[in-house]
């Protein structure tokens, strides 16, 4: 049985990050590499030396690929993932998947509609830790569970300068940052209904005004159906003391547990299940996790997996950024 063809659109450091992530999982054939700049197209031969490089979307749906993998700006993605899609091909998108829930549930509607498995690169899901965390919290381990807490604060900021610009990304630290923030929220808790939002957003350290700047700093509060509250902040160039914080707790009635990265990495990550004033540690780094939703996306594909209907969870997370921004 052959594999199925994908092809790569943008191979900067991520998107040539998740080409290696599905390379070495050995389930698909690289079919296709398209990258605007010579430099990032040779970085991302060396993993596929026989791939075809072809100019744009357009050159790699004429290859007939089986399945897409998107890691172009923010403004890119709807658009290019709907053309996919349209043209019966199965996408791998990095988030955002839209800069607004109206474009996230528009390629969501063409994946539906084309039967093709769709994927964004939620890859905190899949670190060990957070699956702990989650088991916790669905099998009722810690009761009923009533209030989260979830940071992601990076000292550094996006180096390139679409990031800067609402038109091209969408909105600031919330789209880079929160949305990982709202999607590992409603995903360990299994979706529910978000019932209010109430957030501030700063630039500067002042409140954000206008629409031609983005945030570098935002709070946010989600109240959930059923009373559980989750508090959210996230933030760009934050004087942190180290290179990132990034935090995801959940506290029920019986009990907690905490996703945290360790010594300000990006990468290194400890879960504790949270009793009183004791824990036990669930798992510690070093783990290998930032390709896995690519390679669990490739994978699926294989195996001949087609639309499925927890892709709706994506519009679910994209209404809640647009609440958060006001929209």
């Amino acid at each position: 049985m052959s594999k199925p063809r994908i092809g790569f659109l943008g191979t900067g450091w991520i998107g040539r990050h998740r080409m290696e992530a599905i390379v070495e999982a050995g389930t698909v054939e690289v079919a296709g590499i398209a990258d605007p700049s010579p430099d990032m197209v040779a970085e991302a031969r060396k993993l596929a030396p026989d791939a075809p490089v072809v100019d744009g979307l357009d050159g790699l749906l004429a290859l007939g690929l089986d399945g897409l993998v998107i890691a172009t700006p923010s403004a890119l993605h709807a658009e290019q993932s709907i053309a996919a899609l349209n043209a019966g091909v199965a996408v791998f998108c990095q988030k955002p998947l839209g800069r607004t829930a109206e474009e996230a549930r528009a390629v969501v509607a063409a994946a539906r509609a084309a039967d093709r498995l769709l994927s964004v690169d939620f890859s905190y899901r899949f670190q060990d830790g957070t699956r702990r965390v989650a088991e916790l919290a669905r099998t009722g381990a810690l009761g009923r569970v009533f209030a989260a807490d979830l940071v992601f604060h990076n000292a550094y900021g996006p180096d390139k300068p679409w990031f800067y610009d609402p038109k091209f990304a969408g909105g600031g630290c919330v789209m880079d940052l929160g949305v990982h923030l709202v999607d590992l929220a409603l995903w360990v808790l299994g979706f529910p209904e978000v019932t209010d939002v109430r957030s501030q957003l700063f630039a500067g350290g002042e409140p954000l005004t206008g629409s031609d700047r983005v945030e570098d700093f935002a709070v946010a509060q989600l109240e959930l159906a059923g009373g559980a509250s989750v508090r959210l902040a996230c933030s760009w160039r934050l004087h942190a003391g180290r290179e990132a914080v990034i935090a995801a707790d959940f506290y029920g009635t019986d009990g907690g547990a905490s996703q945290r990265n360790v010594g300000g990495s990006f990468y290194d990550f400890e879960s504790r299940h949270l009793t009183g004033t004791s824990h036990a540690v669930m798992t510690r780094p070093p783990e290998a996790w930032g390709g896995r939703a690519a390679a669990d996306w490739a994978r699926r594909l294989a195996a001949g997996e087609r639309f499925d209907a927890e892709a709706e969870g994506l519009v679910r997370v994209a209404e809640v950024i647009d609440r958060i921004y006001g929209r």
